[in-house]
């Protein structure tokens, strides 16, 4: 087969992916001897895909991206999106083999956390509105405003430097071919939470549905003007006691305090609409625009069993055992509007993305503290608002008489946030007579207020001159620039008694207790309990400067080879801020000021037709995240622990291989077997820190080093359908798999810097042992679909399977025995067992008044999987966190015009 010099028209592939597009061209589909998946539509190709002149190369049935381009590489296509019915890219990537989700936004890929992946959205990295993370929660952004996502899983020059599991590009949705309106409609509920009791607080009214607030959650005048002054807000130097009972009773109350049940949680909601034309202007100049915008509101009720354990006579014993109930309601609002202008060879583009969403949370949990020695109900409310707005310029631009020189770049502004106003806590003992009783001195309340601001503003550029020389030879090179900015602050207060409060105010309900009365009698009294010394503020910045340099060539007719080496220099820096002058901060590293030489290498064999061998090997580097630099403690509200940063971490570097077997037997079908390694060194992991209060308080350190290897498999067939009803249906099977084996070592005399020893060496063995698993790293992952479809119909019955083994979310605590002289085991590994999924999607398309219509149902979880974090040791278990997930529905109609 012979590649012209221009790019061949939209061809697309899948490499490694569960759902595979099925994007044969039209010659290709011709040459078959036997009836072949029909084309799918690719609206665009890959801007990296090389042009080649005239070379004769082998793969009738390698699709473009994965032919073109010098990565191993999973292209998920809009069709796929389609089949799955997936509404969020996280869930999408559920099924990409190597790949697991973490509570359901962030991605593990190959065995390693999200702290080895990054996120980037047409190429262009993105803020993350989360306080604890630096990486982009994927399930911020929904399939509706994507048109592919591309898993790459080795590196080139080209990329971030910043790559371990690997680098996953968002692509937006592009500009159509021809006019079309699209409008969906849905419904759905989930068996633990629809028509089912729930909790849930007044808030904001009628417009929390909406995901924004009325003003209820709006800091008051007082309260603003009190922090304005720059001093703690206690009763004494700075503030009198009227001024301070002032400000007390400015805060929102009832609305927030009360916890109310509910017999009947709602269903879920959804409705979409996306639009877009193209329009001629003049004799070769194209205007397209496109765009799209959603609203979701979704109900999730948790009911369950949380523990805290420790290590006694050489087992895992239960000491706090809790039941909790919390309700969540979701409210999600996206918006994508596009243009792009071509003329020529060249086109240039703008689009601005918008996601807004909501998680307004009520829970309660109750039962035996160890801590207070007594039985507890801890009653909590939050209100956390995730907002981003990314904007993008793109030029794609072509020279000479046959696109001998091709010049792609780009240009990004981006601000992400996270609001979390009045986070309230209130907590009652049980007294003698089993009645519940709050006396605002041993038992805590508190009001939080924090914000997280993130910009992130940044260009590049990405240049291929295909040289004239007899053998083929490409020359790529091109430049980056970053600049990221975040602030992050957190404000707590309480409302404290002095032993004065009225025996019978204790048993009042919350709203009542924490009157406007009780304030004003002295009863109660407010003060701020914010971290001093920079443990409640920081501000942080990261700036990568980069350039790349890559030859690629066509050594002989079946050799392809890439050789590349990127420069990146950066400077990373997380400052604590001292709010109220009290004294000394918490200790700060000095800023992480590194420049590397990332070099990649990438053969790829084409040793017989649709099938070819590829051998990568590169290095790269993981940054510390903000969140784990940061001596600023925060309550991590997915597993209820607090987290704070240790800043005497350090980069990662790693050493990454990988070969993999390539077989496309057919238009969309394949089979792939790959196996890779990497080294680590000073890999990031999380361990315990001990206790804060009632809560675990977790930290990070750079253990030692550590090594993955893996094994990935994947299949995908098409089969002629035995069944008459189907019409023009195929039968549709798909499976992969992933073995993974990770090991952190552990010498004697290797050393670890943590911040409570103000980043003294440690012995690193005290706190990691020789051979455990990396954090994240499950050893099994494995996905299977199958079932009908109809690609001309849009009808489909597919049945989808994911496995995902046991992995761990957090290292223990392991201390030394002066008795023994040993280390020994004080908390065990936080472990999580993911389990099986089995989620099945049935599609119905049919036509009516001139209009194609799609009816959908979906089945998530069947089986009803729990979520289960626990703690073993010795045949002892705690359950540090076990509720329910249910069965998930959904049914939508969706119509094109």
């Amino acid at each position: 087969m012979k590649l012209t010099s221009a790019r061949t028209g939209p061809r697309t592939g899948v490499f490694l992916a569960i759902s595979a597009l099925l994007a044969p061209a039209s010659a290709l589909a011709q040459a078959q001897a036997e009836p072949q998946a029909p084309a799918t539509e690719q609206t665009t190709a890959p801007s990296s895909a090389t042009e080649l002149d005239a070379v004769e190369v082998r793969g009738e049935y390698i699709p473009e991206p994965m032919l073109a381009s010098p990565a191993i590489m999973t292209h998920v296509s809009k069709q796929d999106l389609e089949r799955q019915g997936d509404s969020t890219a996280a869930d999408a990537l559920t099924r990409v083999a190597g790949i697991s989700v973490n509570q359901g936004k962030y991605v593990y890929v190959r065995g390693l956390n999200e702290r080895y992946s990054s996120a980037l959205l047409n190429n262009s990295p993105l803020p993350s509105p989360e306080p604890l993370k630096r990486v982009v929660p994927l399930d911020l952004f929904p399939t509706n405003v994507l048109e592919t996502i591309e898993v790459q899983k080795t590196y080139s020059a080209r990329m971030p430097g910043e790559f371990g599991g690997g680098v996953i590009n968002l692509s937006s949705a592009v500009i159509p071919e021809e006019a079309f309106l699209d409008i969906k409609i849905g419904t759905g509920g989930n068996s633990e939470t629809t028509f089912q009791p729930g909790l849930t607080h007044y808030g904001g009214g009628d417009s929390d549905l909406l995901g924004y607030d009325d003003g209820t959650r709006k800091m008051s005048a007082e309260l603003k003007d009190a922090i304005a002054t720059g001093h703690r807000i206690t009763p004494g130097l700075n503030f009198t006691s009227d001024e301070v009972k002032k400000i007390a009773r400015s805060f929102t109350n009832a609305p927030l305090n009360l916890l109310q049940t509910t017999d009947s949680v709602n269903p879920d909601f959804s409705a979409q609409i996306s639009t877009g034309n193209s329009f001629g202007i003049g004799e070769d100049s194209v205007l397209g625009i496109v765009a799209t915008a959603s609203i979701r509101n979704s109900w999730k009720t948790q009911l369950g069993v949380q523990q805290d354990g420790a290590v006694e006579s050489g087992a895992m014993a239960v000491q706090s055992d809790y039941e909790f109930m919390s309700t969540t309601n979701n409210a999600t609002i996206n918006g994508l509007v596009g243009a792009n202008l071509g003329f020529g060879d060249h086109k240039v583009g703008v689009m601005t993305m918008y996601v807004h969403d909501t998680d307004k949370e009520t829970r309660s949990s109750e039962g035996y503290s160890l801590l207070t020695g007594d039985n507890v109900r801890d009653d909590t409310t939050h209100w956390i608002e995730r907002e981003m707005i990314n904007t993008q310029l793109t030029g794609e631009h072509a020279f000479g008489e046959y696109r001998d020189v091709q010049v792609d770049w780009r240009a990004g502004h981006s601000r992400a946030s996270r609001s979390a106003p009045y986070e309230k806590g209130f907590r009652y003992r049980e007294d003698a007579y089993g009645f519940w009783a709050h006396d605002a001195s041993q038992a805590q309340n508190y009001t939080r207020f924090s914000q997280v601001d993130e910009r992130v503003d940044n260009a590049g550029v990405d240049a291929a001159w295909r040289l004239p020389t007899e053998m083929d030879l490409t020359l790529n090179f091109g430049g980056a620039w970053s600049d990221t900015e975040r602030s992050a602050v957190t404000r707590e207060f309480r409302l404290l008694s002095l032993g004065n409060l009225p025996f019978y105010e204790r048993y009042q309900r919350p709203d009542y207790l924490l009157s406007d009365y009780n304030i004003s009698q002295g009863y109660l009294t407010l003060r701020e309990t914010t971290g001093g010394t920079g443990a409640a503020a920081y501000d942080a910045s990261l700036e990568t400067r980069a350039a790349y340099v890559e030859v690629e060539s066509q050594l002989t007719g079946t050799v392809r080879a890439s050789l590349g080496v990127r420069y990146e220099d950066a400077t990373q820096e997380v400052q604590p801020i001292d709010l109220f002058g009290e004294g000394q901060p918490l200790p700060t590293a000095a800023p992480l000021e590194n420049d590397y030489f990332l070099p990649a290498l990438t053969l790829t064999w084409n040793f017989a037709d649709n099938q070819q061998l590829r051998f990568a090997a590169s290095q790269t580097i993981a940054r510390p995240q903000f969140r784990e630099l940061a001596p600023q403690q925060y309550l991590d509200l997915d597993n209820d622990r607090l987290v704070i940063g240790n800043p005497f971490l350090v980069d990662s570097e790693l050493l990454n291989l990988d070969a993999r077997y390539e077989w496309y037997y057919g238009a969309g079908e394949y089979f792939s077997a790959g196996v890779f390694y990497k080294d680590i060194d000073k890999p990031i992991e999380a361990v315990l820190n001990g206790r804060s209060g009632s809560n675990w308080q977790q930290s990070f350190i750079n253990a030692p080093s550590a090594t993955v290897m893996g094994l990935e498999l994947d299949y995908r067939r098409y089969f002629d359908s035995p069944f008459s009803w189907t019409g023009d249906g195929r039968l549709f099977v798909a499976a992969n798999y992933t073995w993974s084996d990770s090991e952190v070592q552990v010498d004697e005399g290797d050393l670890a810097y943590t911040l409570a020893g103000n980043g003294r060496p440690q012995a690193a063995s005290e706190l990691v042992q020789d051979g455990s698993r990396l954090q994240g790293q499950s050893e099994h992952l494995a996905n299977v679909q199958f079932g009908i479809e109809n690609p001309n119909t849009g009808s489909q019955a597919i049945v989808m399977v994911g496995y995902a083994s046991e992995r761990i979310n957090a290292r223990g605590i392991r201390g030394f025995d002066p008795a023994t002289g040993d280390i020994v085991v004080v908390q065990p590994d936080y472990l999580q067992e993911p389990g099986t999924t089995v989620d099945l999607v049935l599609k119905k398309g049919f036509r009516m008044w001139d209009t194609d219509l799609t009816l959908s149902f979906e089945a998530r979880n069947i089986l009803g999987e729990e979520y289960r974090e626990y703690q073993e040791y010795g045949g002892g278990r705690a359950d540090v966190m076990r509720y329910d997930l249910g069965t998930t529905y959904s049914f939508e109609i969706s119509a094109s015009f």
